[in-house]
């Protein structure tokens, strides 16, 4: 992986991308500790400030704000009750209790520990398995490819929320989207509707934001309702509280979580809550007083931040060996390399490696300077998490309106943005989940891309597709995918209809 180790640390330790990631990791463990915002939001409004920089400090940037903000909601998930990402919603349930009845120095400690811990297991897993992924996948044609997407969306699609017909919906919508703009096998224009912008189609930053950013502002205006939170008295001065066994007493607890959460961000579109519920109920299966968990348990703690922080090693894995997504921010992480003019997938480690790796040591410098910020910036955090939202609101909407103009200097993404701001908002309102609209608004054109090379390979037969090993493997997994998904979901019982939303931290 690091086989230009003296230019990887020379870049990394500049100071300018220590502070890029000290930046970075401090904006995304804040803005993932104020409840309705969002890691996905903060990167969407970050991409045009890195217009300006080279490739690798940009990924730098965004990747640390990709770390600090799943980490974010800990603080105050455990001190106000508050979960500042979906992520933390399981940390809430034992940490709050916890830090009620006096011990919130060890509640925290256990949170950040396990966060920590869970980044560097899974940045293990990155280095580990990233290298051989992609060294695999070079071996792929059009045809491989363009089953790779399909298996991708299918997956995608499956987990988008306890409705696969949503999920399915939401990611033809994104396909839909793509449509527009040029044909990557004629070239010809086509359903731009006499609209001269939309001529190389719907530009991806505006859509991210629109759909993240300004949906949440809409959100958070049609839906504000005042929380009554109560702050654990100890907020701002409580010791911390490490223990020499734990270790001893979490570790294999840690290790699992860890497992778990890598294990499921290396899937496409599930997301860091996901991992933080599976991991939690594994815990709880596993421990010998599962009474105590939702009532202050130190292992219950240490299962979700452990997992979700895990899910970002996970989920990098797919995307720097392949070029698939394996969540949201993933999605938007591949817009950048795009911006910036790179190309995803397996040839990126070889065409450009220094990225690869300015990516890989990005994760594991931002997850030590995460750890530092909330060993160091607690009482910072809970202050800014209580900031009214009549102050925030604006703030974010200047931004997004800046980072959609400055694109091409044209207001029709200014229009674009506001339009899928409120496209985002009522697909949620419609409980159509967002993740695999986006992915599937992503992949589309890497998918058509390679089914036309493919089509014009084999004069137009569709053949090689299920003829050759690789894409016919790749079909058959896609199928019983489906197949698997369908008669799950129908041997459930009836449920609430609320939709598990896949993670946009």
């Amino acid at each position: 992986m690091f086989s230009n180790l003296g230019d990887v640390a020379g870049l990394l330790l500049a100071p300018m991308s220590i502070l890029l990631i000290a930046i970075g990791s401090i904006l995304g463990v804040i803005v993932g500790a104020i409840p309705g915002l969002t890691g996905a939001m903060l990167i969407a409004l970050a991409l045009p400030l890195t217009f300006a920089m080279p490739g690798e400090q940009a990924m730098i940037l965004l990747v640390s704000m990709y770390v600090g903000s799943v980490s974010g909601g800990l603080v105050t998930a455990t001190l106000l009750r508050m979960p500042g990402t979906p992520a933390s919603i399981m940390t809430t349930l034992d940490g709050y209790p916890l830090a009620k009845r006096g011990q919130a120095g060890r509640a925290l400690a256990l949170g950040v520990g396990g966060s920590f811990v869970g980044g560097t297991i899974s940045w293990l897993f990155l280095v580990t398995l990233a290298g051989p992924m992609a060294q695999w996948s070079l071996s792929f044609g059009p045809w491989e490819f363009f089953a790779l997407v399909v298996v991708a969306m299918v997956m995608i699609a499956s987990v988008g929320g306890k409705s696969l017909s949503l999920g399915l919906l939401s990611g033809a919508l994104g396909i839909l989207v793509a449509m527009p703009g040029a044909s990557p096998a004629t070239g010809l224009s086509r359903l731009t509707f006499g609209i001269a912008e939309l001529d190389d189609g719907f530009k991806l930053l505006p859509v991210l934001i629109g759909l993240f950013a300004v949906n949440q502002v809409i959100k958070q205006l049609m839906e504000s309702k005042q929380q009554a939170t109560e702050a654990v008295d100890q907020g701002t001065n409580f010791e911390w509280d490490f223990r020499r066994d734990d270790g001893k007493t979490h570790g294999w607890n840690a290790i699992r979580s860890s497992l778990i959460g890598t294990w499921v961000g290396i899937l496409p579109g599930i997301g860091a809550n996901v991992g933080s519920v599976m991991s939690y109920s594994a815990a709880k299966r596993a421990s010998a007083t599962p009474e105590q968990f939702g009532k202050g348990s130190e292992e219950g703690i240490v299962a979700s931040e452990t997992a979700n922080n895990a899910t970002v090693g996970g989920a990098l894995i797919p995307l720097i060996s392949m070029g698939i997504p394996g969540s949201v921010i993933d999605a938007i992480l591949l817009g950048a390399l795009t911006i910036h003019g790179l190309q995803p997938g397996p040839m990126l480690m070889n065409s450009d490696p220094l990225i690869v790796q300015t990516i890989v040591g990005s994760m594991l410098l931002a997850n030590l300077a995460v750890t530092a910020f909330l060993f160091f910036g607690v009482r910072l955090m809970v202050k800014a998490a209580t900031v009214p939202q009549y102050v925030l609101l604006p703030v974010v909407m200047v931004f997004c309106v800046i980072g959609s103009y400055a694109l091409a200097n044209r207001m029709f993404d200014v229009w674009v943005m506001l339009g899928f701001g409120v496209i985002g908002y009522g697909l949620e309102r419609l409980r159509i989940p967002l993740a695999p609209f986006v992915i599937g608004l992503v992949l589309a054109p890497i998918g058509e891309e390679h089914l036309s090379a493919g089509l014009m390979q084999s004069g137009g037969s569709w053949l090689p597709l299920i003829s050759q090993p690789i894409s016919a493997s790749l079909c058959v997994l896609a199928a019983v995918l489906l197949a698997w998904t369908l008669r799950r979901r129908f041997q459930q019982p009836p449920q609430d209809s609320t939709p598990v939303t896949t993670s946009t931290e």
